[in-house]
């Protein structure tokens, strides 16, 4: 048990933040939890869960739900952050001038930014500076099944391998182990590049393209995601881990997937809006679909499965017409 420990600081009431707030505090660790908005917080410590995200899984004692930012960081060495990618920056300069200076940041955003075109950890640096730890927790999990203490594996990577070590050790337990790794731009593009792909396959399996398909999708939207991830600095194997393969392959196939909800939304008839509406989260694969794209340009990295995406959500082609164009693209060695 780590109650003597320090608490960490988990920001963003989300249904991640307020799983992976329920498996550090599985743990023994104090957690506070922190969000946005003031009112569900208050619904939150009445009721002592999360209805609105994560309903059922009740908050143990040392689940602390705090609405005073300076509060909740006050004292603090390890904070985590669990925010949509568009809202990442704008947590991190708030909190920036209420860090200790050994305080340690990570963070369970996925996404480029889209205007920058930066990976988290870019976004970070820029605004905390070097000097910190950082950490990025990614990999095939779904919060509900997180929150209900399911089995499940994930990989954190870090800018210092002790920090990473003590947040797996921190995490791990009967029904979780994590896995560390050095490769931060390779688990924050598979984090990215993933949702897009989700997109794809629940389009493919929304207008009855079967099976085939789907798998041919998924391994060649993998070559996509490596061949982005390696201009970036990344290492090619970590595509092949749970970051990379293992994210992708859940969100693709399992329909807790919001990414993939929609592509089966738009299959059905459904703009953008609709699906988002209905849906009603935040759908990160459609922001991240511009955002894949122009870092892609950028780089000159050919991802003609995520182009397609973004032509069908974004310039209005049929998901027929993209399958065409991607069958009729000019043969190639694998």
């Amino acid at each position: 048990m780590q109650r003597n420990k320090p608490p960490i600081a988990v920001l963003g009431a989300g249904s991640w933040g307020t799983a992976l707030a329920l498996q550090f505090a599985r743990s023994g660790r104090v957690v506070r939890l922190w969000g946005r908005d003031s009112a569900q917080l208050a619904d939150m410590t009445a009721a002592g869960c999360n209805d609105r995200y994560l309903p059922g899984a009740k908050f143990p004692d040392n689940v602390q739900v705090i609405p005073d930012l300076e509060a909740c960081l006050a004292g603090v060495r390890d904070i985590l952050i669990s925010v949509p990618s568009h809202g990442l920056r704008e947590t991190l300069a708030r909190i920036a001038p209420l860090l200790d200076e050994e305080a340690r940041v990570c963070w369970a955003t996925k996404g480029f930014e889209l205007d920058t075109g930066k990976l988290p950890h870019q976004v970070a640096l820029e605004i905390l500076g070097s000097k910190r730890h950082f950490a990025v927790l990614s990999g095939p999990t779904f919060a509900k099944e997180v929150g209900t203490g399911l089995p499940t594996a994930m990989t954190i990577a870090a800018n210092d391998p002790s920090f990473a070590g003590e947040l797996a050790t921190t995490l791990s337990g009967n029904n979780f182990r994590a896995y560390t790794s050095d490769d931060m731009i390779g688990v924050e593009v598979g984090g990215a590049v993933k949702n897009v792909l989700a997109i794809g396959a629940g389009l493919s399996d929304g207008l009855g393209f079967g099976a085939n398909t789907r798998i041919a999708m998924i391994n060649r939207g993998l070559v996509e995601m490596t061949r982005l991830g390696v201009a970036l600095g990344a290492r090619a194997d970590t595509f092949m881990g749970l970051a990379g393969m293992g994210d992708l392959v859940l969100t693709c196939t399992d329909d807790l997937s919001r990414n993939r909800r929609m592509g089966l939304a738009l299959a059905s008839g459904k703009t953008v809006s609709e699906a988002q509406e209905e849906i009603q989260q935040v759908v990160e694969g459609v922001l991240a679909a511009k955002a894949v794209k122009k870092v892609a340009d950028e780089n000159d990295v050919v991802m003609p499965i995520c182009k397609e995406i973004y032509r069908i959500l974004y310039e209005g082609v049929s998901p027929k017409e993209a399958v065409g164009t991607l069958m009729s693209r000019g043969l190639k060695p694998e």
